[in-house]
């Protein structure tokens, strides 16, 4: 299988015979189309062979309104390969999704907005009316606003007074807090956010006397944090309910918790689902995995992980799920699952004697394991890059050692990774081959594991007052509207 590419299901007999290929011309050049899976990914060729007409029968179409190299990028998300792309092939590909409808296209473009094409992304997706691809553009653009704020002066007006109205994501964290007692507040027992520009640590929220976050699973879906799965105290009897946190509306709701108690469980949420990854009851490691989605609100079983297991490191890359499981003897294997078919792959192996893994985050098609540089001294990590389009491991040079405590979690936002514990929280800037120190705040001074992740908060101003309540300060936002500019080959 070619790095980046992944499964696809299984279709059934006869579906690839000539009879079923289309051949598109594109300015002289011929390519072949399974005509299943147009109809079944594109709007547009959905619209032109289920139409009655005799363009239903036709052997061979000529576009005049997309590029060879949009097409051909078409072709390989549609084939189930995940490219990286150039300029042009940006510009082209763009073109072809908002011409023929692609949402796969549409949705991998997405996935692989950086800094190096995000103003490209946006300024092109706005022109030919690719909303979503616009919109999520100007969101990372947002949260590289300081680094990325002389070149958005090439942006029109507009585009750059939406970026100013969008909310940037802050860097948010939170303990491990057993339940508590109703009318016996502990003040420990809040959601914080990171203020950057003063470097401190400021409460959001407090957490509802019930929630347990020891040994919970805490995840950001939609800009909503839930956590679940929390146990009440050494008897690891578990929290049964799952507790979800709004910050628009600054109110904390509850939902059903999953149908296998679980704590010590990976929770994670992506494309309108929230997933329950391993974890243990009873003290004894679980393999299987449930689903939670938000539109049926309901929890459903998938594919169990390959072996049971704990505590599992995750990411998300380029809107792919990926986890690391530790095998013993130095050996971590990654798998990723993939939903359209419901199924665990095993991506590959990392073998590092005396070494287990820490953590796992991802920037660009680059997913960095960080694991300890020997069993005997914890406060010192290394890290090992796996690259997802060429399928090579690198070691990053440098290492994390700090004396004023061990690594406890690491979040990415746009090129920065923010590394947190007690002391420290350390921002560094992401390469390939290295992480190169930015800056360093105030650490979050509070005991336990820490849990750490991105949310857009309303633009208010928070704080507590002496006697515990919370004064906001709203500011109002007006949203300008996007407008797509004529595309040059419209008309045609």
């Amino acid at each position: 299988m070619e790095p980046g590419s992944r499964p696809r299901p299984e279709k059934s007999p006869g579906l690839c015979q000539p009879a079923d290929r289309l051949r598109v011309s594109i300015n002289n050049n011929i390519f072949t189309v399974d005509k299943s899976i147009a109809v079944d990914k594109c709007e547009f060729f959905r619209a032109l062979l289920q139409s009655g007409m005799r363009e239903c029968r036709t052997e061979e179409i000529q576009l005049r309104c997309v590029g060879c190299l949009g097409f051909r990028v078409l072709l390989q998300v549609l084939d189930g390969e995940r490219p990286m792309l150039d300029s042009d092939q940006i510009v082209e590909a763009i073109e072809c999704t908002a011409f023929l409808q692609v949402p796969a296209l549409t949705n991998h473009l997405i996935s692989i907005i950086n800094s190096e094409n995000c103003l490209l992304m946006y300024h092109t997706a706005a022109t030919y009316g690719v909303w979503d691809l616009s919109h999520r553009s100007a969101l990372f653009i947002r949260d590289m606003y300081s680094d990325l704020r002389e070149h958005m002066q090439s942006l029109p007006t507009r585009l750059v007074e939406y970026i100013n109205s969008l909310l940037p994501s802050s860097y948010m964290a939170v303990c491990s807090h057993s339940p508590s007692t109703e009318g016996l507040q502990d003040v420990q027992r809040t959601v914080c956010y990171l203020d950057e520009s003063q470097s401190e640590w400021r409460v959001l929220t407090h957490l509802p006397s019930s929630i347990s976050t020891t040994m919970a699973g805490v995840a950001v879906l939609d800009n909503n944090l839930y956590i679940i799965g929390g146990v009440h105290d050494v008897s690891k009897k578990v929290v049964e309910t799952g507790f979800c946190y709004n910050p628009a509306a600054d109110s904390w709701s509850t939902f059903s918790g999953t149908r296998q108690l679980r704590y010590n469980l990976t929770l994670i949420g992506h494309e309108g689902c929230l997933y329950a990854v391993g974890g243990e009851y009873s003290m004894k490691p679980l393999s299987s995995v449930e689903r939670y989605a938000l539109r049926g609100k309901s929890w459903s079983s998938v594919s169990p992980l390959p072996c049971p297991a704990a505590s599992v490191m995750s990411a998300v890359a380029m809107s792919r799920i990926f986890i690391c499981l530790w095998k013993g003897k130095g050996a971590t294997e990654m798998y990723e699952y993939i939903p359209e078919v419901d199924r665990w792959l095993l991506v590959t192996t990392l073998v590092r004697q005396n070494s287990y893994g820490l953590y796992m985050v991802a920037h660009k098609d680059n997913l960095y394991v960080m694991r300890n540089r020997r069993c005997d001294d914890f406060l010192v990590c290394v890290m090992d890059c796996y690259n997802l389009s060429s399928g090579q491991w690198t070691t990053v040079s440098g290492q994390y050692s700090n004396s004023k405590g061990s690594l406890s979690t690491a979040v990415v936002r746009g090129d920065s990774v923010f590394t947190l514990n007690r002391h420290v929280t350390t921002e560094y800037t992401v390469d390939h081959h290295a992480w190169s120190l930015k800056r360093q705040m105030k650490g979050f001074g509070r005991i336990g594991s820490i849990y750490a992740f991105l949310m857009r908060l309303p633009k208010v101003t928070v704080s507590l007052t002496d006697n515990g309540d919370k004064v906001t300060q709203e500011e109002t936002l007006t949203v300008p509207s996007l407008h797509p500019k004529p595309s040059p080959r419209t008309s045609e």
